[in-house]
């Protein structure tokens, strides 16, 4: 029998501006997404650790994350 011990997700996302809409419009849109995931993280009580969180030239956001997967312990992923 086999038990997972410990696993985490390693994940980039990339907020992209939303095409249609104008260029300041769509950075503030960018930004409160990103709040907006960082916010669910913590209600839903997520483990993760931001590695790297960049703006790119045109406004988007690109983060790098380690999370919980599913609600597996983490072990040492986040230290």
């Amino acid at each position: 029998m086999k038990r997972v011990k410990a696993a985490c997700i390693c994940q980039t996302l990339h907020f992209m501006l939303k095409d249609g809409v104008g260029h300041d419009y769509a950075v503030k849109m960018v930004k409160e997404e990103v709040q907006k995931y960082k916010y669910s993280l913590e209600r839903n009580q997520m483990m993760y650790k931001i590695v790297s969180e960049e703006t790119q030239d045109d406004g988007s956001v690109m983060i790098k994350i380690i999370k919980q997967y599913n609600t597996s312990p983490v072990g040492d992923y986040l230290d």
